[in-house]
Parts: structure tokens; sequence; C-alpha cells
């Protein structure tokens, strides 16, 4: 296999608010991440949100990518859904052409697709929700690239429909040694304090790898790092993400 990448963007969710909520400190995200996974209003954020959002992503020159969900504002988008192709398909083309329309008055655009919370997992395994999720993506932008995990269902059904799939990983997350994410629900989930993500990542980046949650390594090659947004000092995190990285000679630039 071929060496670990030298340069990485990394990205991390924002605008996840609705009317005067706020859960991310999208300013000070913003600061530091080359990509900003924009919530469309299925699982958070509203217009007022994601214009402000879309405007500093774009006076920042961050890249804007559409984080789409399941219609599931109550459980944020984290509670598991029996959704038919037909219909997700339609609701990812609705989410993204409300960010789209965002960006465009801010001058900026949609660079990419990534789905949110109880979706993202779901499309690991279920083929005919990831089929439908790559097929709205073609549909709206042929070949516009999409965030998910490596070896999955949706990766494999996004290269069939000629999109460009981005491999990820997450510095703040516990992996299972297939690779796949712990369930937020069992032990191990997050990883807590900035100077151990910071760590992850530096050895996702630079030795490939990141270690499992049974203390086994796991092998990963990510193109790009997510931070979640809505995580307890998330922007802190973030900043020594970065620091660790370009201390170690990384270049952190878009993918997109």
């Amino acid at each position: 296999m071929a060496g670990p990448y030298r340069t990485v963007d990394l990205n991390a969710d924002l605008g996840e608010g609705f009317g005067p909520w706020r859960l991310t400190d999208d300013d000070a995200l913003l600061e530091v991440v080359t990509s900003a996974n924009v919530a469309c209003g299925f699982h958070a954020g509203d217009p007022v949100i994601m214009a402000r959002v879309t405007r500093r992503a774009t006076e920042r020159g961050v890249r804007i990518g559409a984080q789409v969900s399941y219609r599931d504002l109550a459980g944020f988008g984290r509670r598991a859904m029996d959704v038919e192709p037909v219909a997700l398909r339609d609701d990812v083309l609705y989410q993204f052409g409300a960010l789209q329309a965002m960006a465009e008055v801010a001058g900026g655009a949609v660079s990419y697709l990534k789905p949110h919370g109880a979706l993202y997992n779901r499309v690991v395994w279920d083929e005919r929700q990831a089929g439908a999720v790559a097929e709205a993506v073609a549909a709206i932008r042929p070949g516009m690239a999409v965030l998910t995990l490596p070896g999955g269902a949706f990766a494999r059904a996004a290269a069939a429909a000629g999109l460009r799939v981005v491999a990820e990983a997450y510095p703040d997350r516990g992996y299972r040694s297939d690779g796949t994410l712990v369930a937020r629900s069992e032990p191990g989930a997050l990883v807590v304090g900035a100077r151990a993500i910071a760590a992850r990542a530096a050895r996702m980046v630079l030795d490939g790898l990141v270690s499992s949650v049974g203390g086994t390594d796991v092998a990963v090659r990510p193109q790009s790092l997510c931070l979640h947004g809505d995580s307890p000092g998330a922007a802190d995190a973030a900043a020594a993400v970065r620091c660790a990285l370009e201390e170690a000679g990384v270049t952190l630039r878009p993918f997109a």
C-alpha cells in the first residue's frame, strides 16, 4: 500500500444550531479548518445560519460542503431511520439545493457532500440507502466529491456513479478493529482532550494508523480529517490538530 498523505484536509461540522440556539463555534472553527460541513436544515441549521456560515466560509477561503441528514431535528440526525431510497434521494437533493442557494449568494459554491450522523453510519453498510445518496449527488453535479469512511457501501456506490470518493478519518472518535466507528452509545466512542486528539491525528496522517478500542492498530489513509464541531472544546482541539500537523511538516489544504 502507498504511504500516507503529507497533504491533508481538515474539516468540521458547522452551522449546527437552530434559531437562537447555537451548538458549534462557527467563527473559531472557520479560522482553523480548510473545509466546512454545513448543516442543511434537516438535523440542524436554518436559513439565517446557513447564509451566515456560507458567507464567512467564502470570505476565509474555506470550502463549503453540504452535510445532509435524515429529517430529524428532534434527534439531531442521530436516530436510525428506514427511509425509502426515492424519498432519501429527494431529501438529499432538497438539502443540497438550499445550501447551494445560500453559497451562491455569498459568492461561493458547494464543493462536496457528506452525510451526517445516523445516515453517515447507515450508508457504510446499507447498499440501498448508499445508492440513493450517490444517485442524488451524481444528478446534482457529476463527478463531485463526497466524504466517507473508506471501504463501505457508500464509497462503492459513489465510485460506481463516477463521483470522487475522499477517504475520511476521525481523530476524535473511537474505532473498532474493522475500521468502523464505535457507536456513540458505547464506551470509547469519543476521544477527549485536545492533546490526545492532536496526537491521534498526527499518527493517522504520518503513520497511517489509529488505535482501536480493542488495542489493535487499524490502517487508515485519510485525505481529510474530521472534527465534530458539537464536541466540547472542538475549537481548541481543531487548533491543536492543525498545530501538530504543521509542526510535523504536513500541509493543510482543501481536497475540493
